[in-house]
This record gives structure tokens, C-alpha cells and sequence, in this order.
């Protein structure tokens, strides 16, 4: 290794330790769950997990990941277009086109991997891309790798800015609009009736990610287009299989049947890795068959995220106001956040501090996340511990104030 840059890397590092913003591994010896076994920790009870619907633990979800095991092999060993499709992943893609209410989904191996995946391939020079400046990071790299594009930000949810975005971009074609349907920091929902609105009128596409929003928003946990009752309306969806729908791994873009061939044809991260393992096909198929006989467990997970949002703001805390399952409380500098998430941890919760450059600076947050596995007893202790933690930091005497 060159001494030089060595030394360069451990003296960022020593900074991050110094700064307090230094971010340390967490190491579970247990399935993901409401109360878990950390290495560091012992026995803790879960507020910082995707898993909104607690179906990584679910047995018919690990049963179908064994079958697919026994059946598949451990891998795909091949990308999709040389031998590395299996029939696992049609289901799979056929199913998630007929939850949302699409033509066509093609799977990958991330979200993160469909986001890149996309702009890139339906956005060549003369095309323009506006984003919600607040989009994912994910979505901010897949419309950099757009490199011939025209790209624009607007102000976050600002409709007015959007207009103006895409008056001026009116000799484009095509005009993409993307936006996250839940904001993962905030927790607020995009504007999407607006949005689409705009869309129509101006001859742009929209494109929504909704990895927080899937098994999360809508009556059937079909996320933030049906909340709208817009389903059928918005051009492109692209989410995650890694958070409410069996928190495994992999993405999927749906859409039209000519945007998927188009994807299966010249996508890059589809094109040059592997597929999506089988085994997590399976699972992944066998958590959205669950959700679908089970629609309860959405309203299941709002009930108890409105519970423990009002536990907060009887013990004085200020969260923000949002509609999904993500409940975040500002505190303000990054090193704080870190700090509180810690005595959290030492008091039994797991809960993670955000900051700078993940959120703005002076906006570090704790980000409370729920899952409708979790009991009232679970959440009454945790509530506890924020208690004291509060009244420990002086984060609550300062809200008093």
C-alpha cells in the first residue's frame, strides 16, 4: 500500500473519530426483527430497521427462501441475457408488474443498481431529467451517469420551480420528472397528483421511487400511487425488495412492456451482473403473496406509528408531521444525533443518528422507523428510554424552552 495515501486515509478518519461523526458497524447475531441480539449491545428492541411489515423474519417468507435454495443452487453464476435467467425471476417480475399495475418489472440486484440502470438508458443528448432536489442518492447518481442529458434540480416538493423547470426545457424529448415517493430522511410524500398533473400538461414522464412507499402507503400497501389513487398514471416505478416486501435484497424497475425490453437490451447493471439470486426471488415473491392476503398489516403499521409519534410529543419531543412510517426528530448538529444515538443504544434501543452530508448541516436527525411487528409493550419501553435519554441530554429541556 502507498504510505502516503495511507496516512492521508487514516487522518480523515481521525478527523470523522474527533468531529464525532464517525459511524461504527452494528453486528446482529439474530434474525432482523422487533428485539434483536447485537454483538455490542445484547438485547435491543429495532426502531432504525426497513422492515415496516416485519416479514424478514416471517416463517413462510424464510421457507420459501429455502425451497428456492434447494431448488436454484446458491446463485445465478451468469448475467441475465448469457444464462443467468431463471424462471423464478419471470414470476417474480410478473408479479410485482401485477401489484403496481404495470405491463412489465424487471428485476435487479439493488434499487440502487435500477436507478443507475435507468436514466442512463432513456435519457440520451437532448433529453432533460428534473429532480426533487431531495431524491435518494441513488437517484442523484442515476441521473449523473445521464451524462448527455439536460439536468435540473427543483426546491423540494416546490410546484411552482417544477413549472418553471419544465418550461424551459420544453424543446427536450423526453422530459423525465423524478421524484422519490417517500422522502427516506423527511418522511413526507412527493406531491404526486401535482406532479403528474404537470407531467400531462407539459408531455413529460414521471418516474417515482418508491422503495419507502412500497408495503408502506396505499390501502393494499401498494404504495404512494395508490395513497393518490393514481395507479395507472405514472410512467415508470422503480423500488426496493430490501425494505417492507421481505427485506432481503434487490430492486425492480416496472413499467411499459417496450421500457423493460428497452432495459433488458442496453441497461448496463443489467447487462454486466448477475442476476438477482434465486433464493431471494423466492422469498421476495412469497412476501408480496403475503401482503396480498394480508392487507391488515398496513393499517397494522400506521396505527402504531401514530402511536408511538403521539408517545414522543406527550413526553416533549417534536417530530416531524408525516404520513408514512418514518418518524424523524431534528436535533440539530451531526455529532449530537450521534451522541443520543448511542445512549439510546446503551439504554436497550437501536436507533440511528443522521447527519451531515446525509442531511444538511444543522439538520441532524434521529430517524425512528416502525414496523407493525412491533407490541405496545416493545414501544412503550422504547418511549421510556427516549425519555430519559431526553431529559439525560438536555434535548428535552431545550423543546420545553
Amino acid at each position: 500500500m502507498n504510505q502516503a495515501f495511507e496516512a492521508k486515509l487514516r487522518t480523515d478518519l481521525d478527523a470523522l473519530k474527533q468531529a464525532g461523526t464517525y459511524k461504527h458497524l452494528r453486528h446482529l447475531t439474530t434474525p432482523m426483527a422487533p428485539e434483536v441480539h447485537m454483538e455490542e449491545a445484547g438485547d435491543v428492541i429495532v426502531l432504525s430497521s426497513n422492515n415496516y411489515l416485519g416479514l424478514a423474519d416471517r416463517p413462510e417468507v424464510i421457507a420459501a427462501g429455502k425451497e428456492g435454495l434447494e431448488k436454484y443452487g446458491a446463485g445465478t453464476a451468469s448475467v441475465r441475457f448469457i444464462c443467468g435467467t431463471f424462471d423464478i425471476h419471470r414470476r417474480l417480475e410478473r408479479r410485482i408488474a401485477s401489484f403496481l399495475g404495470t405491463e412489465a418489472a424487471l428485476t435487479y440486484v439493488s434499487c440502487w443498481n435500477a436507478n443507475t440502470g435507468l436514466f442512463p438508458t432513456i435519457c440520451a443528448e437532448g433529453s432533460a431529467i428534473i429532480s426533487d432536489e431531495l431524491n435518494h442518492a441513488s437517484i442523484i447518481d442515476g441521473v449523473r451517469l445521464a451524462s448527455k442529458a439536460r439536468r435540473e434540480r427543483y426546491k423540494h416538493s416546490d410546484m411552482a420551480q417544477l413549472e418553471e423547470k419544465l418550461k424551459s426545457a420544453a424543446s427536450s424529448f423526453p422530459i423525465v420528472i423524478v421524484t422519490d415517493g417517500v422522502f427516506s430522511m423527511e418522511g413526507d410524500l412527493a406531491k404526486l397528483p401535482e406532479i403528474v398533473a404537470l407531467a400531462k400538461r407539459y408531455g413529460a414522464i414521471t418516474v417515482v421511487d418508491d422503495s419507502h412507499g412500497t408495503g408502506v402507503m396505499g390501502a393494499t400497501g401498494r404504495g404512494t400511487i395508490e395513497h393518490y389513487g393514481l395507479t395507472g398514471q405514472v410512467d415508470v416505478i422503480t423500488g426496493t425488495l430490501g425494505k417492507a416486501l421481505g427485506g432481503a435484497a434487490g430492486g425492480f424497475v416496472a413499467g411499459s412492456d417496450a421500457l423493460i425490453d428497452t432495459l433488458i437490451q442496453r441497461s448496463r447493471p443489467q447487462l454486466f451482473s448477475n442476476a438477482l439470486p434465486a433464493t431471494v426471488a423466492c422469498s421476495s415473491l412469497e412476501a408480496i403473496d403475503y401482503l396480498d392476503g394480508h392487507p391488515a398489516l398496513v393499517a397494522q403499521l400506521h396505527e402504531k406509528t401514530e402511536y408511538f409519534r403521539a408517545g414522543l410529543k406527550r413526553i416533549g419531543y417534536a417530530p416531524l408531521e408525516t404520513e408514512s412510517a418514518i418518524v424523524p426528530i431534528i436535533v440539530g448538529e451531526t455529532a449530537f444525533a450521534i451522541e443520543i444515538s448511542d445512549k439510546l443504544l446503551k439504554a436497550g434501543i437501536f436507533v440511528t443518528g443522521f447527519g451531515f452530508p446525509v442531511v444538511p448541516e444543522g439538520t441532524a436527525r434521529i430517524r425512528v422507523q416502525i414496523s407493525a411487528a412491533l407490541t405496545t409493550e416493545e414501544m412503550d419501553r422504547a418511549l421510556a428510554a427516549f425519555e430519559r435519554v431526553g431529559n439525560e441530554t438536555g434535548l428535552l429541556a431545550k423543546r420545553s424552552r
